[in-house]
């Protein structure tokens, strides 16, 4: 009766703990940092779908804590090799349960003993911590705000501004300026768009000089004979500085050809005097002229020669 009772007890803490006796079942691991208080006995879901229970949970070191799976036979078709592991809780304060989830991709079916990748989970202390810290910051945004709202209150400044009844037709008239010079923008963006369709397209002064290749070759010819014209003004100017300064060096010593021109006074005397004498000669020679013209040797020269300047104006006429 002892052995049968205490058979009875076994069994039945066996049944509570699914140990899946009347099943067959193959083994999986998985290795978890921290395991948040997972114990043998707890359940293992595929996909939301009981499979089995946690065989074992084992430290292999400091840092790695190995978990056992019996995983049930028939889920061998299933459950593939890039399946991943991780530690869930029935409903929000539940018992830990195992979750394996499958992932997208092709892989090969996982065998007995095999390892499966797992999924770092935030723990409930975890939550907890973080949501004690949220409710710290809530607290301080509303003190702060409760002082926001102290400071509007007392503020006499504020009231004016929304007792004011002139303030929303200033508000309406602001908002139809913006709407105004919005529209305006919206047009000059519209005009530069298509300014800058035509340029595109080679149209109007500023389209030839970006996309007409011949007028960009011709400026650049432009550009090389003005840099060639200021080449020879800056040699012209070099050539004057240099003459400048001969006669100035003339006029300074009291010699050459410029001294001569512009100092010398009986040179000047001289070039008068044969001005003086040229023009003479010229007037006694067309005195000479005029006496042959009237003269019976040359009268018929001089009148055919007339005769023949007459001919030539009417043929051009």
């Amino acid at each position: 009766m002892i052995t049968g009772l205490l058979f009875l007890i076994l069994l039945l803490y066996m049944i509570g703990k699914n140990e899946n006796l009347f099943g067959s079942t193959f083994r999986l691991r998985a290795q978890f940092g921290n395991v948040q208080g997972l114990t043998s006995g707890n359940n293992i879901r595929y996909a939301g779908i009981q499979v089995g229970t946690v065989k074992k949970v084992r430290i292999l070191n400091d840092t790695l804590i190995e978990v056992v799976m019996l995983i049930e036979t028939k889920m061998k078709d299933f459950i593939r090799k890039n399946a991943v592991v991780s530690i869930g809780t029935d409903g929000l304060m539940g018992n830990h349960v195992l979750n394996i989830t499958p992932v997208a991709g092709t892989a090969d079916l996982v065998g007995d003993n095999d390892i499966l990748p797992v999924k770092k989970m935030e723990s409930v202390d975890d939550m907890m911590q973080t949501l004690a810290k949220t409710n710290e910051d809530v607290a301080v945004i509303a003190s702060q705000l409760k002082n926001t709202v102290l400071r509007i209150n007392s503020s006499t400044a504020v009231w004016e501004i929304l007792d004011d009844k002139t303030v929303p037709q200033h508000i309406r008239s602001s908002l139809i300026n913006v709407r105004s010079a919005t529209a305006k923008a919206s047009r000059l963006i519209s005009d530069l768009q298509l300014v800058l369709s035509d340029i595109r397209d080679g149209k109007g002064s500023l389209g030839a000089i970006i996309t007409d290749s011949s007028f960009a070759q011709n400026l650049q010819a432009a550009l090389l004979r003005i840099n060639e014209v200021g080449a020879d003004a800056d040699t012209l100017a070099k050539t004057i500085n240099s003459l400048t300064r001969q006669v100035q060096d003339d006029l300074d010593r009291g010699g050459g050809t410029a001294n001569v021109l512009l100092k010398d006074s009986t040179f000047a005397r001289n070039l008068r005097e044969s001005i003086l004498n040229i023009r003479e000669g010229t007037d006694g020679f067309n005195e000479i002229m005029e006496a042959m013209k009237h003269s019976f040797l040359f009268r018929g020269y001089f009148r055919n020669l007339e005769k023949q300047k007459k001919a030539n104006l009417l043929l051009k006429q």
